[in-house]
């Protein structure tokens, strides 16, 4: 199975200028490969014959000259080839409509490199550290030191990236693992279809994500610490700072790439906690004893979709409530629902557990001793009192209950599937394309109906016409 892994790298300077170059240099190869297409495509194939331009490839001994680009000679020419290589993958998919058309890549502080085997190697020193010599014998920098927090097998190709003058080094490698751990998630639902209720009750733990309390599992909540929640705010009063000096700043200047530097060092020690907390988070959950983690299919992108604007009937545009709706998103959005989720997913398959989810409407208006659902009984974010038994609980405990009795309810059902993003449907309930089945039926029968409404007016007019008054 494959599985990826990022390390910290620590160059030395004088490695930190090389590797720049070649990123500088990869970036180039990439850019003229775009702007080669783009010229293929525009002007060329207007002005020449077919079978006369030249085809598009993944070649560079084009753009190498000793006058024009005398410093792509300095890079050895496997990491060139890499990165057309790369380009001619990624076109390849645009084509095949999985992905956008490459674009230029800007000249900024990220960068990154694709090794192949030929020009990296992993070398255990005389010190004892793992260390990886990159280039070849000719062109080299020597011994990069990193630090690995894990074990791993020597990969195929290595990326070295750069960001805010921080490297990383990133693969991905082959690995095995006993068939008890490769479970899919339809495998598991098979094997639980067949438990009792006692013990999917006893091994199901609900998730209900809000915004004041991130994640609610059962009897226990996380959240974010105090010093977590006041690094976050500081470094937001930093941000709208900078931002501020950043519009006044010349463009192309010192000053100006200094301040967007520190924007991005704060925006990066956010999602730094964000991913923090999604890391723990997840690990707390998939070490608790129960064996099936059951979230809500929220949908983010539609529940962060700015408000639509709105006119009066005169056609003056009135508040549509634009700023709340602004806050609301950038709190979802802090918390990283989605993180959580990810994370708890792939560390739960480790663990021999299985992550579900259910339908989301309604989990926080249904009462989880009698079922009655109304949206009066969530009485404030933090209240919940059911209107027809009365009982009082906390909202988020409330829903994550709710949500743990959903998902043993459809577990116990045999007629239950589960699709492609791992949700739990009743076999009836086939989603969106059942919707839509449902309304063409009935745009069907009402086309229908109209069809035998027309035919019956024709047939008056034609005996209106035949015995006029």
């Amino acid at each position: 199975m494959l599985t990826g892994i990022k390390l910290r790298a620590n160059p030395t300077p004088q490695q930190k200028l090389i590797l720049s170059q070649w990123m500088g240099c990869a970036r180039s190869i990439w850019n003229a490969k775009v702007e080669e297409e783009h010229y293929y495509r525009t002007f060329a194939r207007k002005y020449c014959a077919i079978g006369t331009y030249a085809p598009i490839d993944q070649t560079t001994a084009q753009f190498k000259s000793t006058e024009l680009t005398p410093w792509l000679s300095d890079c050895p020419s496997q990491i060139l080839r890499n990165s057309a290589v790369n380009w001619f993958k990624t076109y390849k998919k645009f084509m095949s409509g999985q992905c956008g058309r490459p674009k230029r890549k800007p000249k900024t502080d990220k960068g990154s490199i694709h090794l192949t085997r030929e020009v990296f190697r992993f070398d255990r020193c005389e010190d004892g550290n793992l260390r990886v010599f990159i280039g070849t014998k000719t062109n080299n920098i020597g011994y990069l030191l990193f630090k690995a927090h894990k074990k791993f097998k020597i990969p195929n190709s290595i990326y070295i990236r750069k960001e805010r003058g921080q490297y990383t080094l990133s693969f991905g490698y082959e690995y095995t693992v006993s068939d008890a751990d490769l479970l899919t998630p339809e495998q598991h639902l098979t094997m639980l279809q067949g438990a009792t209720r006692d013990y999917l009750e006893e091994n199901t733990l609900g998730i209900d994500r809000g915004v004041v309390i991130p994640v609610h599992a059962g009897d226990q909540t996380y959240d974010f610490t105090q010093d977590q929640k006041k690094s976050m705010s500081k470094s937001e009063r930093f941000i709208k700072r900078l931002q501020r000096r950043l519009a006044r700043q010349q463009k192309g200047s010192n000053r100006r790439a200094k301040t967007k530097h520190r924007i991005a060092v704060h925006h990066a020690k956010k999602a730094n906690i964000r991913n923090d907390f999604a890391h723990k988070t997840s690990r707390s959950l998939v070490n608790s004893d129960a064996k099936v983690i059951v979230f809500e299919a929220l949908r983010t992108s539609a529940m962060t979709r700015k408000p639509k604007a709105q006119q009066d009937e005169q056609g003056r545009y009135v508040s549509n409530k634009a700023k709340q709706k602004s806050g609301l998103n950038k709190s979802i959005l802090n918390v990283g629902w989605h993180l959580i989720e990810a994370y708890t997913k792939y560390k739960s398959f480790h663990a021999g557990k299985v992550v579900f989810k259910i339908p989301a409407p309604r989990t926080s208006q249904e009462c989880a001793l009698c079922g009655h659902t109304h949206p009066d009984n969530r009485t404030s974010q933090s209240l919940f009192t059911c209107g027809h038994c009365g009982h009082t609980d906390n909202a988020d405990h409330n829903a994550s209950l709710v949500i743990k009795k959903r998902a043993v309810n459809l577990i116990l059902d045999t007629g239950t599937v589960l699709s492609d993003d791992g949700v739990l449907r009743p076999q009836l309930d086939t989603g969106r394309g059942g919707m839509r089945k449902t309304s063409r039926a009935k745009s069907s029968i009402s086309r229908g109906q109209r069809s035998v409404k027309k035919e019956k007016r024709a047939t008056q007019v034609a005996g209106l016409e035949a015995h006029p008054l």
